[in-house]
């Protein structure tokens, strides 16, 4: 039996109840001889037999329909709670509490709010999960394509610069021609070491060393030192040895890289001096070459190196300054602060 239903047989056994009652106190009041007397005697100067079924329907309707409409609201605060949590919305269970009819029911919304709140932030973390893992094995893939790319630049386009180098260097010094074929041929030998020393910088952009266990003063040493055997360049270096977390070590590490490559590729250096130290509770990286200089302020917003090292740099909580004139080099510098395991600058 449905609400309606409910309404409907509570309002007529309300009126047939009101009715009986009506009936008992006539008949008492007024012995009947006949049952005529029940539309001779008359009530408000109706009928009795008239009066009392319809006194009954009306007192029987009023009761009918305030508690169809006490029914209706309640109905109506649920259906606002279930709207609620079909919106995502939080439910007021106090609401639902006010009225002891439906505290049974107000349990089991909130018991079911609950529920939906932890499915949803299990759903939450899943999809982080998977956006992490997706995320991961993106850069490994990345990862291991520069690898191969590295790999096969080194093996093949690598090795034949190398050895058109040193052909070039032999013709060079065997050939005795004109004085302008001299100068053709020793501009194509330097075109040549030019484009060695990008395929240097390019391997070192698709494949960058890692520190591996070692600390950054050992790393900086050993890519320095590498750089020296194989390229034209005069490379001097002063690294203090420093005792410094594994996320500075390998940022600055990084940054390093990338500033030695843009040496390689851009500066047409011939010396770079690195410099690593601690002055006034600071941890500062410099770098500084001879090169032609660059213009600072139109290569910021377009150049991905410098935009990577300046990242680096502030994620770290440093700061990074780069200062370039045109034919007198360029000077990077980078300070981070040295912070204590309480989180405050050392004294």
């Amino acid at each position: 039996m449905n609400i309606v239903q409910r309404q409907i047989m509570f309002t007529m056994l309300l009126s047939l109840f009101i009715f009986a009652l009506l009936l008992v106190a006539f008949v008492m009041a007024y012995p009947l001889s006949d049952w005529r007397d029940l539309w001779n005697g008359r009530v408000m100067d109706l009928p009795f037999i008239v009066f009392a079924p319809v006194i009954s329907v009306a007192i029987g309707g009023l009761f009918g329909t305030l508690n169809g409409v006490s029914w209706g609201r309640q109905l109506q605060t649920i259906s606002d709670a279930l709207q609620q949590l079909e919106q995502g919305k939080k439910v007021d269970v106090g609401t639902l509490l006010q009225q002891a009819d439906l505290q049974q029911i107000s349990t089991r919304v909130e018991r079911l709010q609950k529920q939906i709140t932890e499915q949803t932030k299990l759903s939450q973390k899943l999809a982080n999960e998977r956006a992490e893992k997706v995320e991961k094995r993106i850069q490994e893939i990345v990862s291991e394509e520069r690898n191969r790319l590295a790999r096969e630049l080194h093996d093949s386009v690598s090795q034949q610069l190398f050895a058109a180098s040193m052909m070039m260097s032999a013709i060079n010094e065997t050939i005795a021609g004109s004085e302008r074929e001299a100068k053709q041929l020793k501009m194509v030998e330097n075109m040549i070491h030019q484009s060695q020393l990008e395929m240097r910088a390019l391997l070192l952009h698709l494949r960058p060393a890692a520190l591996k266990g070692k600390s950054l003063q050992e790393g900086i040493k050993e890519l320095l030192t590498e750089l020296k055997q194989k390229v034209p360049l005069s490379i001097s270096w002063k690294v203090e040895d420093l005792q410094l977390t594994k996320g500075v070590e390998d940022h600055l590490f990084r940054i390093l890289q990338e500033s030695v490559s843009n040496t390689l590729r851009h500066s047409r250096a011939q010396a770079l001096e690195v410099l690593l130290i601690e002055r006034d509770h600071f941890i500062i990286l410099r770098v500084v070459d001879d090169g032609v200089g660059f213009d600072v302020s139109t290569s910021k917003s377009g150049s991905y190196g410098l935009q990577n090292m300046h990242e680096r740099a502030v994620e770290i909580g440093g700061l990074l300054k780069i200062v370039s004139l045109k034919n007198q080099g360029t000077r990077l510098e980078v300070k981070v602060p040295i912070v204590t395991s309480e989180g405050d600058n050392d004294d």
